[in-house]
């Protein structure tokens, strides 16, 4: 028997890094929604549609049982990003409730709560306030599968889960490291000391939660299972890692110059100020000072949290070598 399965972003970073799980696991029939023809494995099946036109979307979860939503909009275009996060998954969920799709896994992200501190606390602890069209359309885009879920009329049986990741590394990272790479020529130091806890995870260890939570309910239960994990769950390693250690170990795989020296906030503010590049202050802020969440999404889904994000990055190393000299080039 075979467990269809619906994915959106499967040309992004994480959705790429979904499908590959998807398509080498035993038992399912992947298709991926794809604005243009994509080489994807033969045993994917492509249909295009765009979630900024709804039109596109009509018959897309036919025959699905699963629905894995890994596609957003990150740029600063505010209404591209209502069309796309919000609308669009709005859309998409109307859709799969009509098709009888009985799971919806959907990405966010921990960028929902705002500009921080934030010091481990848990889903429910803090106050979700973005500070960016992006982060404000993707909090709205959450609300369709949970309140899909919610509705008491039978749709989405086993269950809608939304997983908010942390700072995602590894290959085809465009974000994290390779602002990193910039802040340490724009200001070099340790920020703060590099005392920061982040909440970081690799792409490869949030596609396998994110497939493990999609395929529990049939994994364990055949059928399906009230039992699956729900809800809003943390998408980070459980063990937040210092600012210090990850500018040391990028360092270590020649990522980045040796870190040398403390900056206080205020000499890094003025650093940035002097020193003009694409990364803001409010995203260096975010590095900077702790940013850090619970986490019970892997206990919930039974699944061991992996080797975490710092020992994955020398797999990730010759790809960020390669995007920082074209980054260097251009």
């Amino acid at each position: 028997m075979t467990l269809p399965v619906v994915l959106t972003g499967a040309s992004g970073f994480i959705g790429s890094a979904v499908l590959r799980r998807l398509a080498d696991h035993e038992g399912t029939e992947v298709r991926a929604l794809v604005r243009r023809q994509l080489p994807l494995p033969a045993r994917v099946e492509q249909v295009r549609a765009d979630l900024a036109s709804p039109q596109t979307l009509r018959g897309v979860c036919d025959g699905a049982r699963v629905l894995v939503h890994a596609a957003s909009y990150v740029g600063s275009d505010e209404e591209l990003c209502t069309r796309v996060n919000d609308r669009g998954t709005a859309h998409l969920l109307r859709e799969a409730r009509r098709a009888g799709v009985e799971r919806v896994v959907q990405l966010s992200t921990t960028a929902v709560y705002g500009r921080g501190p934030h010091h481990g606390a848990a889903v429910g602890e803090l106050q979700p306030d973005p500070g960016s069209p992006a982060s404000r359309s993707r909090l709205a885009g959450e609300e369709h599968a949970l309140r899909a879920e919610a509705a008491g009329d039978g749709a989405l049986r086993d269950g809608a889960v939304v997983l908010r990741a942390g700072l995602v590394t590894g290959d085809g990272d465009r974000w994290v490291v390779p602002a990193l790479a910039e802040l340490a020529r724009r200001v070099p130091g340790y920020w703060r000391g590099g005392e920061a806890l982040l909440s970081l995870i690799d792409v490869d260890d949030l596609a396998r939660v994110t497939v493990r939570a999609a395929l529990q309910p049939y994994e364990d239960a055949g059928g399906g299972s009230s039992h699956a994990v729900r809800g809003v769950h943390h998408a980070v390693h459980p063990v937040p890692v210092r600012n210090r250690d990850l500018m040391d170990a990028l360092a270590g795989l020649g990522l980045l110059p040796p870190v040398h020296g403390e900056l206080t906030w205020r000499e890094c503010a003025g650093l940035l100020e002097r020193h003009p590049g694409r990364v803001s202050e409010r995203q260096l802020r975010l590095l900077a000072f702790d940013h850090h969440y619970a986490t019970t999404l892997w206990e919930a889904c039974e699944s061991a949290p992996g080797r975490g994000p710092l020992a994955a990055l020398a797999d990730a190393a010759p790809w960020y070598r390669r995007h920082l000299a074209q980054t260097a080039d251009g």
